[in-house]
């Protein structure tokens, strides 16, 4: 099974977190944190960097890592590191998305995530406090 490199972005802002639905494929209509592939030649710092710009037309500022997932999906397995980020510049503009939300810790599951992103929220669930300050 082919492994996938992600890097993902858990925007957050006055307590909320920014979540995107996907616009197209198999998981179209379905939930997640923002981010993309990591190429050959990027640390996943830069790879989140370069596909929140790609995607959103922000900057942003990339915290610490927060979580590393292993998730197997039908068809590949994913790798994903995901970080606490902040927006630094720039007005949000879905260029890839759906649709978007400002989520707080009580409306995270009212919409529907991709299983991987899961974990995240349930890490996020347990540890926001910590989160949060670190910012």
């Amino acid at each position: 099974m082919r492994t996938v490199n992600v890097a993902a972005a858990v925007i957050i802002r006055d307590g909320k977190i920014f979540a995107t639905e996907r616009g197209y494929g198999d998981y179209k209509d379905w939930w997640e944190f923002p981010g993309g592939k990591i190429e050959e030649s990027e640390s996943p710092r830069d790879a989140v960097l370069r596909e929140i710009e790609e995607e959103l037309g922000v900057s942003i500022g990339v915290g610490d890592r927060i979580y590393v997932i292993e998730y197997d999906y039908p068809d590949f397995h994913l790798h994903m590191e995901a970080f606490a980020c902040t927006i630094t510049g720039g007005e949000i503009e879905l260029r890839e998305h759906e649709n978007a939300l400002w989520l707080d810790m009580e409306s995270l599951d009212s919409v529907k995530w991709l299983p991987a992103d899961e974990e995240i929220i349930g890490y996020l669930r347990d540890n926001w406090d910590d989160i949060v300050l670190g910012q």
